[in-house]
């Protein structure tokens, strides 16, 4: 009888593990973002409070939030669209909220071509708490604790530019459950060829 694989069944196995730990942990996932998904709707309704300055959770997202830029020090530009559905790039304000502090980030509106130069030179803005946007690599974010940076988009745009579309519930992706699904039918598959590998190694040869 051949002998039996010992060391191929054992990474097979623990990889056949992995991947339902995985799926597992996607089923955990989903139920925390239906959670959260719960909250961001509720703060939609909530009233105006103070934009927190110090890092915070994910607690305050959608909520209607007033600061006030001391000074823009600095603008940076990412794709977005305005109030009208129109595609263009958003325009962030880097401000200057005392003499110590993070800065404030502001989306400031939107224009057309990405070197526009806004005009605004700071003050009080109102608007939606919403995610700065997030240069680190994806799988930095997935493993990295450190809170993701928040930012005011503004209701009111700079001189020259139309107001940012406002943040709704439809842009926060719950994939979680299909992802968990692939990830068991990864696992059943591997079972699957890794058995019927078994088979073939095993069938007797013809003399």
């Amino acid at each position: 009888m051949p002998r039996f694989p010992l060391i191929p069944t054992i990474v097979v196995a623990l990889a056949i593990a992995l991947m339902i730990g995985l799926g597992i942990w996607q089923l955990e996932r989903r139920g925390e973002k239906l959670a959260a998904l719960q909250l961001y709707a509720q703060n939609l309704n909530k009233p105006e409070m103070a934009f927190p300055r110090l890092p915070v959770g994910d607690d305050t997202l959608f909520r209607r939030a007033n600061a006030f830029c001391l000074e823009v020090i600095g603008w940076q530009s990412q794709g977005g669209r305005s109030v009208k559905g129109t595609n263009g790039y958003r325009h962030i304000a880097q401000c200057r909220t005392g003499a110590e502090g993070p800065v404030l980030l502001v989306d400031m509106g939107v224009a057309p071509n990405p070197t526009f130069k806004p005009v605004w030179k700071g003050g009080k803005v109102t608007g939606t708490i919403t995610h700065a946007p997030d240069h680190r690599p994806m799988l930095a974010g997935l493993f990295d604790s450190e809170p993701k940076h928040l930012m005011l988009i503004s209701e009111a745009a700079a001189p020259g530019l139309e107001p940012t579309a406002r943040p709704d519930l439809s842009s926060v992706p719950n994939n979680h459950l299909s992802y968990a699904v692939q990830w068991f039918l990864f696992a059943l598959v591997a079972g699957v060829i890794y058995v019927l590998a078994l088979k073939l190694r095993q069938k007797p040869k013809p003399a």
